[in-house]
């Protein structure tokens, strides 16, 4: 993707940022660590369903998701599709 797609469909989505001009990150924070644990199961699942998979980082009730493609070597239009599924995935946890 080029520079200004790339700002595009960041703009398109809330709280990710781009980092190193090849991966687009999100934190997301949770009432417990438990519902953290849950939201990284979600995430992990429909990552191995589409076989393209992020690093994920926890800390306590603070989820960070890191997303780029390495055979791209860089952001690809998956990479913004699977971060709209995790800001899903976030919205229907936040409101249980």
């Amino acid at each position: 993707m080029s520079e200004q797609q790339i700002q595009e469909r960041l703009s398109e989505l809330k709280d990710w940022k781009l980092a190193d001009e090849k991966w687009i990150v999100r934190k997301y924070r949770f009432r417990d660590y438990l519902q953290g644990i849950s939201f990284v199961k979600m995430v992990a699942e429909e990552s191995e369903r589409v076989q393209h998979h992020p690093f994920i980082s926890i800390e306590y009730k603070l989820i960070t998701v890191k997303i780029s493609s390495w055979r791209a070597k860089g952001l690809t239009d998956l990479d913004f599709k699977l971060a709209e599924y995790y800001d899903c995935f976030y919205s229907e946890m936040k409101n249980l």
